[in-house]
């Protein structure tokens, strides 16, 4: 029924990424924003003052989440399940936060979150010309290594410290280059983060749906100098929430849309990628779901991973199906033909660009080949103590070297943030690492082949389990102090490790540089230089009357508050109300509410708005981002998209597409009547 329901709103509605932005359709950067075109649909004009106002008070997360200042104090809005990882590492067996809550009653209650960080975003700079003058003339791996060479300098002469962090960005697929300027926060403390429970209620099986009833919201708060940071720039609470029809805006950082992929491009996902990847996270999380089952213990460390993979399978899901939809396909099919139509009747850019598309097709079916190589050889296993291992080993050697010659994640400006990963108190947990290790293991071993020398060189005569549990028993790298004495002892003490991770790591760096190395030579120096090209020819046709994919950057979309008619032809309205949480709740999971919320609920109006979902264009990295009215008021928090938003990575899709937040109300009430967190609520809603 979705996929039947999407394929014919797409045809209607879907706009070529080949033409200006239409209806409520875009993610735009700051520095680009439409307003003329907000004021003329809606009689309202973000004026330069409020979008950086807006900007200000936005943030990111690093790691794959957005968020924004709700108080002068530092205060921080977000998702539950952007802190569910800071949570989770904070819990022990006697104090498990993830299923009890967390509330500091007092400021200095306010607990460190591990390796976390904000940053919020001071300045863009176009370096367009200087990055495009260091790659003129460039291809295959000097293309990459220029590319990589201009961008590092740039991000290092504008990081002068380490509360500064800088960026180059490429929008348009290197049809510009931006640097951001961003304010870091390393010093991010917890206070108040609700109940698993009702932080995730509904669970799986209300993930990408609307009506929702979920309390998805947590705080936060960033220190500098041991201090609550002084935060002038921040969103004020909407004394009144929305009503459907209201003007809202969404800022956030939505991590990666493909809109802008070439057919050839977008046929590699459908036929290869997305076949091959989903499969492999189906599997695991059964294997995961088992292993939670074994003990309650095990069930707490792994809750968080459990959740990511049933988030990340169900979002992949969604976007194989709207590629598999011929109409909609068929729509991406004739938004090529006619840009490359509209191209050809430019002589100039025809001839420059006219056989990128058939050149991109070409590199297409070269990834195909190089698919597992990449996967295992280069990429590795997903194990956080692996991650740990390869950075170490890697980092002697990347800083003897020139910075323009290494690798990017160990150019001089990211050194600087590099402690704060390596260094972070993050518990990491052997039955897990071991799961995560096997699993890797045999599907190496099953795609690669017994007889592959890669798959030799990693197991020996070993059966996966086996390796994996010798691998991770003969390792201590779970001790920060560990990790701090190797990372000060250089060359000298890597070389001399016994660790297992470690010698893991360097057993097989050799062959995983090399095969880095040969899909950036075959496959991403010459697809840059062709996506470089179309984009140039597509900007040169409609310029910033198009918006450019996601990319995990600081973005504003606009649209209503809004319902939709869903798949059965049922209209539904806009909001929930938190009667209809307690409706909902059977007691068992995962629409089971906690104690707190079942005592308060005499003490609740019933009618007070829920969630709530419009019209605005996001995706996932929006987790976390404010929804706010024309007055830069907040009045939600977006934390999900319904079941025809899962599209939106390849097209826009107005009559379904929603946004679901929190409704700034629901937020509200729950600080007072169910955790009576004066102390918060006083700070955010005076």
């Amino acid at each position: 029924m979705y996929k039947r329901v999407l394929s014919a709103a797409l045809v209607l509605s879907c706009f070529g990424v080949w033409s200006p932005a239409r209806a409520d359709e875009g993610m735009w950067t700051f520095d680009a924003f439409p307003a003329a075109k907000v004021a003329a649909a809606y009689g309202f004009t973000p004026t330069p003052a409020f979008l950086d106002h807006v900007r200000a008070s936005s943030l990111r997360i690093a790691g794959g989440c957005s968020a924004s200042f709700v108080s002068s104090r530092g205060l921080v809005m977000t998702n539950h399940h952007c802190t569910l990882g800071c949570v989770s590492q904070l819990s022990t067996p006697a104090h498990n936060y993830v299923e009890l809550g967390f509330y500091a009653k007092t400021e200095p209650e306010e607990t460190k979150c591990p390796g976390f960080e904000l940053d919020r975003l001071d300045a863009i700079e176009d370096v367009t010309k200087d990055v495009q003058g260091a790659t003129a003339g460039k291809t295959g791996r000097a293309l990459v290594d220029a590319l990589q060479a201009k961008e590092g300098a740039l991000a290092l002469a504008c990081g002068t410290s380490e509360a500064i962090r800088c960026d180059v960005v490429s929008l348009y697929h290197g049809g510009i280059f931006k640097l951001y300027h961003y304010k870091r926060y390393t010093d991010v403390r917890l206070a108040f983060a609700p109940e698993y429970a009702v932080g995730q209620f509904g669970g799986d099986p209300d993930n990408f749906n609307f009506p929702r009833f979920d309390y998805d919201c947590s705080f936060v708060r960033a220190y500098e100098d041991g201090k609550p940071a002084v935060t002038p720039e921040y969103l004020h609470w909407s004394k009144n929430g929305s009503k459907a029809g209201d003007l809202v805006f969404v800022s956030g950082n939505p991590g990666s849309t493909q809109r802008l992929l070439t057919v050839s491009e977008l046929e590699y996902l459908r036929d290869v990628s997305f076949p091959r990847t989903l499969p492999n996270i189906s599997e695991l999380r059964g294997i995961l779901e088992r292993y939670q089952s074994e003990s309650p213990e095990q069930l707490r460390q792994t809750k968080d991973l459990l959740f990511g993979l049933e988030n990340g399978y169900k979002a992949l899901f969604g976007r194989e199906g709207a590629l598999l939809d011929p109409a909609f396909f068929a729509t991406k099919v004739a938004e090529e033909r006619e840009l490359r139509a509209e191209i050809s009747r430019r002589p100039e850019l025809a001839k420059t660009v006219g056989p990128a598309w058939d050149q991109l097709a070409a590199i297409e079916e070269k990834k195909k080949t190089l698919y597992y190589l990449t996967n295992y050889v280069a990429g590795g296993p997903n194990s956080a103590s692996f991650r740990l291992a390869r950075t170490l080993v890697r980092l002697p050697v990347e800083k003897a070297k020139p910075d323009a010659q290494r690798l990017p994640e160990f150019g001089e400006a990211k050194l600087v943030t590099l402690p704060q990963t390596l260094f972070a108190r993050i518990p990491m947990y052997p039955g897990t690492e071991e799961l995560e290790l096997a699993f890797w293991a045999k599907k190496m071993r099953e795609d690669l082949g017994t007889d592959d020398p890669f798959v030799k060189l990693v197991l020996g005569a070993k059966t996966p389990d086996v390796w994996a549990h010798d691998v991770v028993a003969g390792s201590t790298l779970g001790d920060p102090a560990v990790r701090k004495a190797l990372y000060d002892g250089g060359a000298p003490a890597i070389a001399a490790s016994t660790d297992t991770m470690i010698a893991f790591a360097r057993t097989i760096d050799a062959a995983s540089r090399a095969a880095r190395k040969r899909y950036e030579d075959e496959v991403t120096g010459p697809e840059s230089q062709f996506e470089e090209a179309i984009a140039k020819a597509r900007f040169a046709v409609f310029g910033t009357t198009v918006y450019p994919d996601a990319t995990f950057t600081a973005r504003l979309s606009y649209g209503t508050v809004a319902g939709f008619v869903d798949g059965n032809g049922t209209t539904v309205p806009p909001y929930t109300t938190i009667a209809g949480l307690f409706a909902r709740a059977t007691g068992s999971e995962p629409y089971g509410l906690p104690p707190s919320w079942l005592a308060a609920r005499s003490a609740i109006d019933p009618a007070t708005a829920m969630n709530l979902s419009s019209t605005n264009d996001i995706i996932g990295g929006n987790s976390g981002s404010p929804l706010i009215d024309k007055n830069g008021d907040v009045v939600g928090l977006i934390f999900d998209g319904n079941i025809f938003s899962l599209g939106g990575a390849f097209g826009y899709e107005a009559a379904q597409n929603r946004a679901v937040a929190v409704d700034s109300r629901a937020i509200l009430a729950g600080l007072r009547s169910v955790y009576h967190a004066d102390r918060l609520v006083s700070e955010i809603a005076p």
